[in-house]
């Protein structure tokens, strides 16, 4: 690789951080492609960046001259168990953080492996050279817990890396962390938005809706439940069983609700606010028709597995209505809530409240069922009609027919 290629590669890479549009694969893969059209004689390639998320630590990148083991990815779970410690220790990537050193080079050809077994397996592997790079993103106390980007390169070439090699991926190394670190910001920020905030409202804020006064009328139909019996629950469970148990719960509705094309807006404690838009309302109803489905076959197989486990078990009530609501920025300029607020919203709340009151486990507004078409709304009967605390006017309230329910019930 002469200096041109080396410049041109470089600046590749600082027009795809600054864009965004590549993924931290891609931009892995094709660095290494480039390269390798430009003469430089790649072997097998490791890059990682530590990131934050709520399931992993770090993504992990492996490329391979060989076709057959190309490329692939990893994601990394923190671990704590004496194994794993172990291995970090002996990680030649640790011992440069410790020792404030970005780059190592090892010539394999010459036995130079400085005792790190990692090395020795890419030597053992046929690599006559190794060149490693390591550049801190975060800064901590313990050197454990610092973030970096990490990327290793050898070659099987006869000689190793010539001195114009090790120079260019030295220019190049930071460049590709930086459009690596940017893919991966662009992307925590994605997946943040939108556990926070719910698919659509995190995809709408990504795309500028940020202004105090974004906020639209739209028609939604409603979903709004609740761990039947919460307070008993919280009081008579152990401590350590609680959280454990709202997860648990929340995970088969929010499965339930995002399976059927609903957007999760809040929890609230043990509550769901959750909403279905279609161009078609009765859609949007079918759609939150089976959702209720779908949790209440979750519900089962949730319930079988803690009964098992020897933990306690609960139930899900739910209130499902259809109006009219405002949906974007609701606050202050300086702290904003994306969600929805409006009459209809306080009416899905007090519906699901009265599930416990008629002993059903779900119950459904008329401008609900109205909505329903076919067979779906022949299951519904109503329980009467009832005043509902902050709503002016009594609301009939409709359920599924306690015949189907049942054998419903028994079919799951």
């Amino acid at each position: 690789m002469d200096t041109r290629d080396c410049n041109e590669i470089a600046a590749w890479l600082a027009e795809a951080g600054l864009l965004g549009i590549r993924d931290e694969a891609s931009l892995t893969q094709a660095f290494c492609e480039r390269c390798v059209e430009a003469g430089l004689p790649l072997g097998k390639v490791f890059v990682m960046i530590d990131t934050l998320h709520p399931m992993y630590e770090a993504r992990a990148f492996f490329w391979d001259e060989d076709p057959e083991n190309n490329f692939r990815e990893e994601e990394h779970v923190g671990s704590r168990d004496p194994e794993g410690a172990g291995q970090r220790s002996r990680s030649p990537f640790l011992q440069m953080l410790r020792r404030r050193e970005t780059s190592l080079r090892c010539r394999l050809e010459h036995g130079e492996t400085h005792g790190y077994p990692a090395i020795q397996e890419l030597c053992d592997a046929g690599q006559t050279d190794y060149l490693a790079f390591v550049y801190r993103t975060r800064q901590a106390v313990r050197v454990e817990d610092v973030d970096a980007f990490y990327a290793r390169f050898t070659t099987a070439r006869p000689g190793g890396f010539s001195d114009v090699d090790v120079a260019c991926l030295a220019q190049l190394t930071p460049h590709l962390g930086l459009a690596i670190r940017s893919a991966a910001q662009t992307r925590l920020t994605k997946t943040l938005a939108e556990a926070y905030l719910g698919r659509d409202a995190g995809r709408r804020v990504l795309s500028g809706a940020i202004r105090h006064d974004a906020v639209r009328r739209i028609r939604a139909v409603l979903w709004y439940s609740d761990i039947t019996g919460y307070t008993h629950l919280s009081e008579s469970v152990q401590v350590d069983q609680l959280i454990p148990l709202i997860n648990d719960y929340a995970e088969a509705v929010i499965g339930a609700v995002r399976s059927a094309g609903g957007d999760v807006l809040k929890l609230i404690g043990d509550g769901v606010l959750a909403i279905f838009t279609s161009s078609r309302p009765e859609y949007a109803c079918r759609a939150a028709v089976d959702a209720e489905h779908d949790l209440r076959l979750r519900l089962g197989q949730l319930a079988r597995r803690r009964k098992t486990e020897g933990l306690p078990v609960a139930d899900i009530h739910l209130g499902l209505h259809a109006g009219d609501v405002f949906y974007g920025n609701i606050g202050t300029p300086d702290r904003l809530d994306f969600t929805v607020v409006g009459q209809a919203v306080n009416e899905v709340s007090r519906i699901s409240d009265m599930c416990q009151s008629t002993g059903r486990n779900m119950l459904c507004s008329s401008e609900f069922a109205d909505l329903l078409l076919g067979a779906e709304r022949d299951k519904l009967v109503s329980v009467g009609r009832f005043a509902l605390k902050g709503v002016g006017k009594a609301k009939e309230l409709f359920t599924l027919d306690p015949s189907l329910a049942a054998a419903d019930t028994t079919s799951k």
